[in-house]
């Protein structure tokens, strides 16, 4: 329109505003979606505003802009939302340098900004109601797709693997992403639900959503440790194959839904799944025999762990039903009392802001460095005399992270990536010689660079340059010197990025991953309590044990990516990064034990809990308890170990006796099979636990204390 009315200035500006506020439009409810893009309308407004009178003085520019970039970062304090709000305001103050309409004034200008922010909040919420269920629609199919690779990394698992160690990290990967795909659709369905009441679409959906949950629960449930299963695999290698089979299926039906959502019959009937059951159960019937106790065992570690995947394919059916638009009664849907406790509601008091003037806060030092680190790149840009210093700054804000791993991989692609598009742009440029060609390969290089950015951030930086040098080949007649800068301020941007992430307040995972692991201890301590409780008093599963299981889940995914970011580190500051591995690794295992727990009492009527359930599960508590007060005076800074820790007694082997002892008698006394596969399962699990808690508190005494 601005082109139309002769009027381009005006339109440019109200183009740059829709442009910054866009990043706070992300996934999540309306309500908040309306509130981040408000804030980053009115911070960019304000910023730009400030930011225009920059060229008045370069003795007030330098400080002025560190504290305007220290300030904007430290928004981050209140979480994702809020960085995103944050980004939109760095942006805006890089750009103000861009600025050199002569028809506007700064007020103008900055004014103008705004309007395009509140365009833009227009666009976004006239959309949401054109057609609301497009955001749900969409989360909902990447759980789908997540969840059916989650099940299929779990088949790769099955038997005895040369490469567990990578697939167990990929499936770690895999629980963290989805944890948070978790969070955000409960978000966006509960928000809903408070703003526009009940809806059948939205409670079918809920409905679904509660099923996939439990998928994963039961995915990642193991009904026996991993070298029981090897040994049985190996042995009888026909029940991996069927097993392998069984869960492949499984997975590949998931994927089906979520490619046809709305088309319920276009689903993949039952029938496939239903005669590979059929052949399990006739192989695993053979090895039940009265008088070899060893098959019998292994008769019912292969029961259960079918039941495991009968569970499954209920859950799915119950997924195929719901998608096919059932009638169902207010009795059928979750309350909404019950639905707010499982929502983290975001702290947003202002005394947030003192408790995070810390150098122990990440985003004060990630604020402080990033404020130096801009200074310096724009320093350089000055004095040096490049056509574009801002550039340099430009690169500075999209590169640079809390994260030391992220930003050493974003300084790598970003410069890799510019160098492959300048290439391009050069020969594309040689070849044509048309503004209005220019500008639209501008917006298609700029759209396909969005669309990439989450997934592969050196594509991302390859279509961006494209996308910078097409549109300055339109007002500049010497694009190739464009070129030139844009390649010599990427490559210094992100070299001052790294070496300021190196060497100014670095925030190594080592200073936290403390906390991450007595957070996933403590979410671990409490499912566990709840589940024991549950299975002494039984009843109606309560509402406290979804919660701790989902806090269980989303604190160990938490942990995995702050061990992930970790890894990506220096190794000097890789501080006892094989012990805090198999910290990780422990607290993995222990929540896949008690999915294990968890999918069978909550889907199997159980017997009366015995007094030696009560005494082992007091042992568990009590050692998960010693762990957590010990973590509290762990100093994981320090780097070396602990030379004179006490030797820990080891008593697993006393109370495996005892287990074994105690899975012979109950099956001994009834020749009930289903009263035998409890007694295996929920005594084999215990044990596990049991040594689970001993080895964690054993390994307490390798760190120093501080």
């Amino acid at each position: 329109m601005g082109i139309v009315t002769n009027h381009f200035d005006i339109g440019l500006a109200i183009c740059f505003g829709a442009f910054w506020c866009s990043p706070s439009d992300v996934n999540g409810s309306l309500i908040h979606k309306q509130i981040g893009i408000l804030f980053s309308a009115f911070l960019v407004v304000i910023i730009s505003f400030i930011g225009g009178y920059f060229h008045i003085s370069n003795v007030f520019l330098f400080p002025l802009l560190g504290l305007l970039t220290f300030s904007i970062a430290f928004i981050s304090i209140y979480g994702f939302r809020a960085s995103l709000i944050s980004f939109s305001g760095l942006l805006a103050l890089v750009l103000s340098f861009a600025q050199t309409s002569e028809d506007l004034e700064v007020y103008q200008y900055a004014l103008l900004i705004g309007v395009g922010g509140l365009w833009y909040l227009l666009l976004s919420t006239l959309w949401f109601y054109l057609n609301p269920k497009a955001q749900t629609e969409e989360t909902l199919y990447d759980i789908f797709l997540q969840t059916a690779d989650f099940i299929d990394v779990r088949r790769q698992l099955i038997g005895e693997q040369p490469n567990r160690a990578d697939l167990q990290k990929q499936l770690m990967s895999l629980q963290t992403e989805l944890t948070e795909l978790h969070e955000t659709f409960r978000e966006m369905l509960i928000s809903y639900r408070k703003t526009s009441g009940k809806s059948n679409y939205q409670g079918k959906r809920l409905l679904v959503f509660v099923q996939l949950v439990e998928l994963l629960e039961t995915a990642i449930a193991n009904p026996v440790n991993y070298d029981k299963m090897d040994a049985l695999f190996e042995t009888h290698p026909e029940f991996k194959t069927g097993f392998q089979k069984l869960i492949s299926e499984l997975s590949s039906q998931l994927r089906i839904i979520a490619n046809n959502i709305n088309r319920a019959n276009q689903f993949s009937s039952n029938k496939e799944l239903s005669n590979i059951f059929k052949m399990l159960e006739t192989d695993i019937l053979k090895l039940k025999s009265e008088f070899h106790t060893e098959d019998y065992e292994r008769y019912l570690m292969l029961q259960n762990f079918l039941d495991y995947q009968k569970k499954q394919f209920g859950k799915i059916k119950r997924i195929k039903w719901l998608l096919g638009n059932p009638e169902l009664t207010s009795d059928d849907f979750v309350s909404q009392d019950n639905l707010r406790r499982f929502i983290d509601e975001q702290d947003y008091n202002p005394k947030l802001i003192l408790r995070n003037l810390s150098y122990r806060s990440t985003i004060f030092k990630h604020s402080l460095r990033l404020a130096v680190t801009v200074m310096l790149g724009y320093g350089i840009g000055v004095f040096f005399d490049l056509q574009n210093p801002y550039w340099i700054i430009l690169t500075v804000i999209v590169i640079m992270r809390p994260s030391y791993g992220l930003t050493k991989t974003r300084s790598k692609d970003r410069i890799v990536g510019t160098l492959i598009g300048a290439v391009v742009a050069s020969g594309m440029v040689f070849l044509i010689n048309h503004p209005y060609v220019y500008g639209a390969l501008g917006v298609l290089s700029l759209v396909i660079a969005f669309s990439m950015v989450q997934k592969n951030y050196r594509a991302s930086a390859t279509f961006i340059t494209l996308s910078v040098i097409f549109i300055y080949a339109i007002i500049q007649p010497d694009i190739l010197k464009v070129i030139q800068y844009r390649v010599i301020d990427t490559i210094i941007g992100a070299t001052i990025s790294y070496l300021a992430m190196r060497w100014l307040w670095p925030a190594w995972s080592f200073m936290e991953i403390g906390n991450n692991i007595k957070d996933s201890l403590k979410a671990n301590t409490a499912f566990f309590k709840s589940l024991s409780n549950y299975y002494q008093q039984k009843g109606k599963v309560p509402t406290s044990l979804k919660v701790n299981r989902k806090e269980a889940f989303l604190q160990t995914s938490n942990l995995s990516s702050a061990f992930q970011r970790m890894a990506q580190e220096p190794k000097s500051k890789q501080n006892h990064i094989n012990d805090i591995y198999e910290l990780v690794e422990i607290n993995h295992r222990f929540l896949a034990s008690l999915a294990s727990l968890s999918a069978y009492i909550q889907n199997h009527t159980t017997s009366e809990a015995s007094n030696e359930f009560k005494i082992i599960s007091k042992k568990i508590q009590d050692n998960l308890d010693a762990v957590c007060m010990q973590l509290k005076t762990i100093d994981f800074e320090v780097s070396q170990s602990n030379s004179n820790s006490l030797e820990f007694e080891n008593r697993s082997e006393t109370l495996k006796f005892s287990v074994d002892r105690l899975t012979s008698d109950a099956i001994s006394q009834t020749d009930n099979v289903r009263a035998h596969k409890e007694a295996h399962l929920v005594w084999e699990q215990l044990f596990w636990l049991y040594s689970l808690s001993e080895k964690m508190l054993k390994m307490m005494s390798k760190f120093k204390k501080s």
